[in-house]
């Protein structure tokens, strides 16, 4: 796939990786539609062409696609990151995230499937599909879970639309937490090396651009997903 003259909606493309990939679509000549939820005037300086929605609002994510008019390519960045462990994990709490991380994912795809006739999606989701993280028990779940739908979408929605994930490990710190906190935190790492960015939006292109690769998903964490938990 050319991504030039493409149309491109991602979700919370003003801020971090999302940022990432808005910017290296437009350097291949796309046409990106910002979501964002918060950051206006990032959102607003990337592209003209912008979408403000609490993902949390399954209204809200119900006529997203309406605003942003017809697209070739969805990139599901967007998520919600809480740590909560089982006592913690109330069902309020618990479909809180469920609901950004998994069922806006979902409405996205279906309406980009009602909406296209071909094209891809691309969900970001996270090494810890590959461990049992029970310091984080309800985003855990909702990932796994996204993982899953990648699968299913893939195989339902071929072969007009593909369907992938890239699942990142350590890549940047939480807005709140500190580089030394973060290096703390990390885990053990078989590359030695915390991913960059860059790495993610290349795993990214590379599934979104490839016409014979649909259902897959790729670990872009150095090979920290072989560790399982503890890491």
């Amino acid at each position: 796939m050319n991504f030039k003259g493409k149309r491109v909606l991602v979700t919370g493309g003003a801020k971090r990786i999302g940022r990432a990939f808005t910017e290296a679509f437009l350097s291949t000549g796309a046409e990106v539609v910002v979501h964002y939820k918060k950051s206006r005037s990032e959102a607003e300086a990337l592209s003209p062409y912008t979408i403000c929605a609490d993902l949390a609002d399954s209204d809200a994510v119900g006529h997203m696609l309406d605003q942003a008019g017809p697209i070739d390519i969805l990139v599901n960045n967007a998520s919600l990151f809480t740590r909560d462990r089982l006592r913690d994990a109330t069902a309020e709490r618990t479909y809180r995230e469920m609901q950004v991380n998994l069922l806006a994912p979902l409405d996205l795809i279906r309406q980009f499937a009602n909406q296209s006739k071909s094209g891809a999606v691309l969900n970001l989701l996270d090494r810890r599909i590959k461990a049992h993280d029970v310091r984080c028990v309800p985003y855990s779940l909702s990932k796994v879970a996204l993982a899953e739908l990648t699968l299913l979408a893939a195989l339902e929605l071929a072969p007009h639309i593909r369907v992938n994930g890239v699942a990142p490990g350590p890549i940047l710190p939480a807005p709140e937490t500190s580089e030394e906190v973060f290096n703390e935190r990390k885990g053990s790492i078989p590359m030695e090396r915390i991913p960059a960015v860059q790495d993610v939006v290349n795993a990214g292109f590379f599934l979104l651009k490839n016409p014979s690769v649909t259902g897959q998903i790729i670990y872009v964490d150095g090979g920290q997903h072989m560790l399982g938990n503890g890491v």
